[in-house]
């Protein structure tokens, strides 16, 4: 069970603190788990009585004997102070009643909790009460009284002990069939972290009853569970992906060094002396597949995707900005292992901060660089920018994160790869489709035509092709796609100067997505693809490559 929580409860209930804050949903586990130290003479040397109280049975007597006339707070603390014998006492959801924060209490259960505080700091014999409430709130008049106690959401142990029950109680009947050996249920357990012990139960029964299977598919049905957890905070945004690492065209050297990263977080790997990664930050030419990365990540690894937007972090309130910043890290933890991807991360984070905000953005940026550099959690971190020299230089340093990689304009083996993509995508339709064979005599002609585009950009060029078709309700041609690349103008031309200074700042400061091999020949780009030439030795890669080359 929850070790560290019954430590920190019985050192606070021997130094004969008055007055413990519990938040937490699952009452029936802190009670459990104060019941269970409160008798424990290990722990406290003197057992206590336990009471309990909460507004519709009143203040229940060790004998589970509800004491008349107590289900109002303020008569129910009365009759605590007469109480004569070491003893805990649990009152459920008792904010309601003292307010805080913005929210107003009565003033007569305010002031016999600060009587109740120095009765029992003072008193004769040992007592002690315990605040169980879903939400953190504390009246200003309370803050010297009250000592909050940390209570941990179930641990993966806690976890796996409620999976192998429910797996225990159901094979037997033969209706549910387990597909699940030791690693597929260590990943579905560790899916499950973030959820309390009965949101857990939940999502692995909603998992049986699906399909009669409980397997490694079943890990989106936790997802779901979690996606609820994660949107009530408010903070971060569960994105759904479909894609994959191989529906990312190119950045084989991006798409090595995380594929040698996946699983990681399992145990076997912690046996084997490995760390959690702690993440990328990837820069680069826009619209050349940062975004796409991410999402492919979290589908390919199988974890959850939570998209952290900056923005929402900043708000009026003096202070709220940082306690934001401290809710979103703690909903990632809790929802570990996971993806976090952090958008356009320079927007956020630009060196200097905002002015005029009395250093709020430099706080926030500090919480969340320490965390970067602290954390211990499996959180993998996926920062993309498209402006990496506005960043501060700290964030860069090694220890924030594992790699540094630049995506460049794509090459035209990679431009080959987005069209072949691309195109199939956007022909299953046998309408669509009738009139164009794609061989590599097609890809070739237009990974010549689109030197210069981003993916983004030759994705925009095969869907303009498609309108010229639907326009006049007939199939794709060739002409349309080659039509939709010479009406564009890309990015690398109207933001020349812009990617150049990119492409300087990268050379020799970040890892090439791309790998080596994939490099046009020079003297050959837009004439061939590489996959039927390729690089001859000797052949040194053209000097719009960014990025250092490292072979994963």
């Amino acid at each position: 069970m929850a070790r560290p929580f019954r430590e920190a409860l019985s050192q606070l209930l021997k130094a004969r603190f008055p007055i413990l804050y519990v938040e937490s949903y699952e009452e029936h586990r802190v009670v459990a788990e104060v019941t269970a130290v409160a008798r424990d003479v290990a722990l406290v040397r003197t057992p206590r009585a336990v009471w309990t109280w909460s507004a519709t049975e009143g203040l229940v007597q060790p004998d589970g004997t509800p004491r008349k006339g107590t289900t109002d707070p303020e008569d129910a603390l009365n009759a605590v102070l007469r109480i004569d014998e070491p003893s805990v006492l649990m009152f459920r959801d008792l904010h309601a009643a003292h307010g805080g924060g913005d929210r107003p209490g009565s003033p007569g259960v305010v002031r016999r909790l600060r009587d109740v505080a120095a009765a029992f700091k003072s008193g004769p014999v040992a007592r002690a009460l315990v605040l169980i409430s879903p939400m953190l709130r504390i009246p200003v008049e309370l803050e010297k009284d009250v000592t909050i106690v940390d209570f941990p959401l179930p641990t993966e142990h806690e976890i796996r002990m409620v999976l192998e029950g429910m797996i225990a109680a159901n094979s037997a009947s033969g209706r549910i069939r387990i597909g699940l050996d030791e690693v597929g249920r260590e990943r579905l357990a560790k899916a499950a972290l973030g959820l309390t012990l009965q949101e857990a139960e939940n999502a692995f029964a909603r998992a049986m009853v699906n399909d009669g299977v409980l397997d490694l598919d079943d890990i989106a049905v936790v997802h779901e569970e979690q996606r609820q957890t994660v949107r009530k905070s408010g903070l971060l945004e569960f994105v759904d992906v479909d894609v994959d690492l191989a529906d990312v065209g190119g950045l084989e050297n991006l798409k090595r060094w995380l594929a040698k990263r996946d699983s990681s977080w399992l145990a076997e790997a912690a046996e084997y002396g490995l760390p959690a990664p702690r993440g990328v930050l990837i820069t680069g030419v826009p619209g050349c597949g940062k975004s796409l990365t991410a999402k492919a990540v979290a589908a390919s690894w199988g974890l959850p995707l939570l998209r952290f937007d900056i923005g929402r972090v900043f708000s009026g309130l003096v202070g709220s900005s940082e306690q934001n910043v401290r809710n979103a890290i703690r909903t990632a933890e809790a929802t570990s292992p996971c993806v976090l991807w952090v958008d356009e991360i320079e927007k956020g984070f630009a060196s200097g901060g905002a002015a005029g905000d009395s250093g709020t953005s430099s706080r926030v940026f500090g919480t969340f660089l320490t965390w970067l550099q602290e954390k211990t959690e499996p959180v993998f971190v996926i920062a993309t920018a498209n402006n990496i020299e506005s960043l501060p230089p700290e964030m860069l340093r090694k220890g924030r994160f594992d790699e540094i990689f630049f995506v460049d304009l794509p090459t035209i083996a990679e431009r080959a790869s987005i069209w072949a993509m691309h195109i199939a995508k956007r022909m299953t339709h046998p309408a669509v489709a009738r009139d164009l064979t794609v061989d590599d005599a097609l890809l070739k002609e237009l990974s010549g035509l689109s030197e210069g585009y981003s993916g983004a950009e030759l994705e925009q060029a095969v869907i303009a092709g498609l309108f010229d078709a639907f326009s006049e309700r007939r199939p794709l041609r060739k002409d349309d796609l080659i039509h939709g690349v010479v009406n564009m103008v890309p990015l690398s031309v109207t933001q020349a100067e812009r990617i150049s200074a990119i492409r300087a700042w990268a050379n020799m400061r970040a890892v090439a997505a791309t790998a080596a091999e994939d490099w046009d020949p020079p003297g050959r780009s837009g004439t061939t693809i590489a996959s039927t030439a390729p690089t001859q030795p000797g052949d040194a890669p053209p000097p719009h490559i960014g990025g250092r080359s490292v072979e994963f």
